[in-house]
């Protein structure tokens, strides 16, 4: 985590104090479920909720000294409470505080995400909306090929992050998982009832079966959805930053007042922030290798897994928070050309109708192939006038053509409105009845 793309909320979940404040509601709700086993005095129960506290200074000197953080935090727990505190971790293993806190931890970056998404949805909803009929050329291959509106390109990314919302739900009900069952996961030394009162009390589910730790499929599978939702926010960045094309231009980045975009060219207007996010996606997607290589532990546990989530847990995201947030201000804000994308489709002489030319010809009794190389020999001509050539025209002075289609017939199939009767459709599936 760098402070450039770190936003406090997030970053807080991550910081030592948050951590350690889950660590010791793990301990005293579990000497809570004790009391009730008959294990931990109820007064010693009390005393843990009253006087527990930690010192994070503290904790990090003990560890120096006993090279084990989970020891290290229990001593200095222990200088708080006093005597009572030889009841707490009663039949716990470090795996114990260390799995469920990072389970807490990942619940709680999840719904900062899923925020940051229904934020992000609000804008592409707002601005779908208000291009829903602002007609552009769509491109395949980055070549022209057929009308669209903006608007429905908004509505494809809309769609999009919806899912990857869906899936983000899901990937938090799959880490959101709680394991209080001792060394190699037996419940040997503590009942089950405990890690249930546990689970209950930090609203996690209980892990059916922990061999120590819970597994990490689990995290492969949150690390995972997180790498695809970058892959969606590097998806947007990557068509305005086409968009923003000086040859193209349809749409660019919002360009603030005093702003600069280059230190030795002062025209310059750069897409700077969606080319950042290009990198910020790349970032989260890179991570996404390391939390799958942690599924394979040996036997019930090691710690190979600890180092890579120290680092990927808040990096990936911290990361992911920031980029949706600054992919939101640029939607919110992103400026739209609507007169250079009517230029920009109309530039090609109308070759952007010539699968209804084709389609028309098969249906007046022409075989798809002639109808294909009839169509195609007049766009060629267009292509190599570079637009300057009108296909209409050169259809109309074609007899091959013209012995199929009347210039009535030809002239009907350079209808835009055509490629537009069924946005209505599109936007009833994406957004519903609005």
């Amino acid at each position: 985590m760098i402070p450039r793309y770190s936003r406090p909320e997030m970053v807080d979940i991550w910081s030592p104090e948050n951590r350690f404040r889950i660590w010791f509601e793990i301990e005293a709700h579990a000497t809570d479920a004790q009391v009730a086993n008959g294990i931990v005095p109820a007064d010693a129960a009390k005393a843990i909720w009253e006087r527990g506290g930690f010192d994070v200074d503290r904790i990090d000197e003990i560890e120096r000294e006993v090279k084990h953080d989970v020891i290290a935090f229990l001593t200095s727990l222990a200088e708080h409470v006093g005597d009572e505190a030889r009841f707490v971790h009663q039949g716990m293993t470090s795996s114990d505080v260390l799995d469920t806190c990072l389970a807490v931890q990942m619940t709680q970056a999840a719904d900062i995400l899923l925020a940051d998404m229904d934020q992000l949805l609000a804008a592409l909803k707002k601005r779908a909306m208000e291009h829903r009929m602002t007609v552009k050329v769509g491109r395949s291959h980055g070549i022209h090929a057929e009308p669209t509106t903006f608007g429905v390109t908004l509505a494809t990314f809309y769609a999009e992050f919806e899912r990857n919302r869906n899936r983000l739900v899901m990937a938090r009900e799959e880490v959101a998982t709680c394991a209080i069952s001792g060394a190699v996961g037996t419940f040997a030394n503590i009942d089950p009832n405990v890690e249930a009162h546990v689970a209950k009390k930090l609203g996690l589910n209980i892990e059916p079966v922990s061999t120590q730790v819970i597994p990490r499929d689990r995290h492969a599978m949150f690390f995972a959805t997180l790498g695809v939702v970058a892959s969606s926010v590097e998806r947007l960045a990557t068509e305005i930053r086409h968009l923003q094309r000086t040859e193209v231009l349809e749409a660019e980045e919002y360009f603030s007042p005093g702003q600069k975009g280059s230190s030795a060219m002062p025209h310059k207007r750069n897409p700077v922030l969606t080319e950042n996010l290009t990198g910020l996606a790349r970032y989260v997607r890179a991570q996404v290798i390391p939390a799958m290589e942690n599924v394979a532990l040996w036997h019930e546990r090691d710690i190979s897994h600890s180092s890579v989530e120290r680092f990927i847990g808040p990096d990936v995201t911290v990361t992911l928070d920031f980029a949706l947030a600054r992919l939101t201000g640029v939607v919110d804000k992103l400026v739209v050309y609507p007169e250079r994308m009517l230029a920009n489709m109309n530039r090609l002489g109308g070759l952007i109708h010539s699968q209804r030319v084709l389609l028309a010809l098969t249906q007046a009794g022409v075989s798809r192939e002639d109808a294909y190389r009839l169509v195609q020999r007049n766009a060629m001509k267009v292509w190599d006038a570079d637009g300057k050539a009108d296909l209409l025209a050169l259809l109309k002075a074609d007899p091959e053509v013209t012995a199929a289609l009347s210039d009535e017939a030809l002239e009907s199939m350079f209808d835009l409105g055509y490629h537009l009767k069924h946005v209505d459709t599109i936007f009833t599936r994406v957004f519903g009845d609005n």
